[in-house]
């Protein structure tokens, strides 16, 4: 759990007639994480030529889209639980699967096209809606329209013998056709519709004998006709659209059956040219290499064996010196329950194999920091309750779900955090199990441990250095698995670094229990500040060294010294400003608590004055209803996302020098 998985590299060399049986067994098993032999050959005219056709594979998956497509239209995802097996994996003539699934996209499509048409009439007839509760009185607003309006709205007249036809013309268009009166041989109507379709709503009209007529004064009562239209006819388009669902979903699912068959054989085509893609041909044997967990190794060996009835040559190595890290895939292995923070850890970056995996340390200081920002057991049971119901609701396994996880998890952490400061709601029910922080903000005692706002900032400091100093501490571990020694000493998280850092916190803690009045002496400070950062100093000279051991061509020259010295300067800079700035930024844990209760005492307040100092007020319970309600939305999610970037830019920033590369095996068990 701390460590990534250990991984082993294959190498292997099978004979060309066995290409296809080693091909299946490398899929069937799913755990080969390939490279291209070509990263292995130095010699770049060398005769390996390419085996698979990487063309097959997105044409493959371009088609099997389309598949997915017809049926998430159907509200048919049976493709998603299909298990996909080798043994029915056959070839599968694209040509023919695309007509095939063209063929079935034909008979959907012009129904798809009607829904999308209902769709875009009901978002117009939705704008002409908004736009109308704008104008609010009609009668008067006819008269202000502008260049500017979004609506066009007349008032006129047609024959009679025309009138029903105006009304069929409009029935396709997001138009209000309002009758009004019949008289002298005429209907009076009033039209309303979108700016945009002013010049067709024009043309209807001519060729149905309009003419304009001034009838403002009749549009009294015509808001609430306008209004039930509209309702009506975006009632009646969502009907239609239901039904036309209903209706794709019959036509996809008699031949669903079909589809979800040659999905499945489409995707593990796919996934076989990509495999064959990774292979490299000589005259008569197949050459590929990749990665491996050790724990699989094993049985993957003797698979690719028996398929090739021990006619094969494979070679297993070690990760080693001569194999740089970043270029080791990496697996995390970690619980279930720590899957929500171990996607908050490769969201920054994927550790560098050989690296310690920080997944379960990121979950303790999260949930510490969220709890402590956000302290309270009403509070937290309703992150927790909103995080379980959507798992409830949300049943397919990705990010939103591993999110709506951490969410729970932070509920538990804030109702923990509320039993230890004694806040329900911003209640005090039961007494405080560590400190009353509302009590604190309030300017009272909170507590024999922790007495005022200066204790409160204080317990965020020292959490701020333990999990600095954590993070260095890992930075030195990963150095050293990595015999990268130069580092070990002298990056800014390195010996030196951490040093000064730990001798820094000492001399401030010795300058505030002297009451500000007094530093260490100068022989101490010297010691311990001064002989590091003098050390730090031959940093770059020993740089250039190395440098110049392994092959550099760069000579010493003037100028060097001068480069030298002010490297010597901004690094000392960077690492005082940096270490303090780091150490002060966990304030705002602090001050994120302080303002979650000083919300809740401003809603109290507001609460109180409005039932003359009572809180069992109706006005008053709705405010403290209201209050909490926010301080959850508000104060929650900033919450989440300061433990977030002080994870990220205190605690990651110390150990994460660079970026390793996930573990991505070709596998029929990948969905995507």
């Amino acid at each position: 759990m701390i460590m990534p998985t250990r991984m082993r590299q294959l190498v292997a060399v099978v004979l060309e007639n066995d290409v296809d049986a080693v091909t299946r067994e490398l899929l069937n098993e799913g755990v080969m994480h390939f490279i291209s032999m070509r990263s292995l050959v130095k010699d770049t005219s060398s005769s390996l030529r390419p085996v698979g056709k990487p063309e097959y594979a997105g044409s493959a998956a371009a088609i099997r889209r389309r598949i997915e497509s017809l049926l998430d239209a159907a509200s048919l995802d049976t493709y998603a639980a299909q298990e996909l097996d080798i043994a029915k994996l056959k070839p599968v003539d694209l040509d023919e699967a695309a007509k095939t699934v063209s063929a079935i996209e034909a008979k959907t499509s012009e129904l798809r096209q009607e829904f999308s048409n209902a769709g875009d009439e009901i978002r117009h007839l939705k704008d002409i809606q908004r736009q109308v509760e704008l104008y609010g009185d009609l009668s008067r607003g006819i008269g202000k329209q502008s260049d500017y309006s979004y609506l066009t709205m007349q008032t006129g007249a047609v024959p009679l013998e025309t009138a029903e036809s105006l009304h069929e013309a409009f029935s396709q268009m997001p138009v209000v056709a309002v009758a009004l009166h019949d008289q002298g041989g005429e209907r009076q109507f009033f039209i309303i519709g979108l700016k945009r379709d002013e010049k067709k709503i024009d043309e209807i009209l001519n060729k149905l004998g309009w003419h304009d007529l001034d009838l403002s004064s009749s549009l009294e009562d015509t808001d609430k006709d306008v209004t039930e239209n509209l309702k009506d006819r975006t009632a009646a388009l969502s009907k239609k659209q239901s039904k036309i669902e209903s209706e794709i979903g019959e036509a996809v699912s008699k031949q669903s059956e079909k589809l979800t068959e040659l999905w499945a054989n489409l995707r593990m085509n796919e996934l076989y040219s990509r495999i064959q893609s990774f292979f490299s041909r000589t005259a008569r044997t197949i050459l590929f290499t990749g990665w491996v967990p050790a724990a699989s190794s094993e049985k993957l060996d003797a698979g690719i064996r028996q398929a090739c009835r021990g006619a094969c040559y494979l070679e297993w190595y070690e990760p080693s010196e001569q194999t740089e890290a970043v270029d080791v895939p990496v697996q995390l292995e970690n619980p279930k329950f720590l899957k929500p923070f171990e996607m908050l850890v490769k969201n920054y970056a994927v550790p560098v194999y050989g690296s310690i995996d920080p997944t379960p340390l990121v979950g303790i200081a999260y949930l510490a920091m969220f709890g402590l920002m956000f302290g309270d057991v009403g509070h937290g049971l309703v992150i927790m309750l909103l995080g379980i119901i959507g798992r409830r609701l949300y049943k397919k396994e990705n990010k939103v779900r591993q999110l709506l996880t951490l969410l729970s998890y932070c509920g538990g952490a804030a109702i923990i955090a509320g039993v230890l400061f004694g806040s329900y709601f911003g209640f005090s029910l039961f007494p405080a199990l560590w400190f009353d922080f509302h009590g604190i903000v309030m300017g009272h005692s909170g507590g024999p441990l922790v007495s005022s706002i200066y204790d409160v900032l204080g317990i965020t400091i020292y959490f701020g250095i333990s999990v600095i100093g954590l993070g260095i501490l890992i930075n030195l571990v990963n150095l050293a698995r990595r015999r990268r020694w130069f580092e070990f000493f002298f990056d800014k998280a390195g010996i030196l670094g951490g040093f000064i850092y730990g001798a820094g916190i000492w001399a401030t803690k010795y300058f505030i229990s002297a009451d500000y009045k007094q530093l260490p002496s100068g022989t101490l400070l010297f010691v311990f500040l001064g002989i590091p950062v003098i050390l730090l100093a031959f940093k770059s000279p020993l740089h250039h060294v190395l440098e110049r051991r392994s092959g550099g061509k760069q000579r010493l020259h003037l100028m060097s010294f001068v480069d030298f010295t002010m490297d010597w300067i901004v690094e000392v800079l960077e690492i005082f400003s940096g270490y303090l700035a780091n150490t002060l930024s966990f304030m705002r844990v602090a001050g994120l608590g302080i303002a979650h209760e000083a919300l809740l005492i401003a809603f109290f307040g507001i609460a109180g004055m409005t039932g003359n100092g009572s809180l069992n007020s109706l006005p008053a319970i709705l405010i403290l209803i209201l209050g909490n309600v926010l301080v959850i939305a508000l104060e929650g999610l900033s919450a989440g996302i300061q433990s977030l970037r002080l994870n990220y830019y205190e605690f990651f920033s110390k150990y994460f020098s660079s970026a390793g590369r996930p573990y991505e095996p070709v596998t029929l068990r990948t969905k995507t």
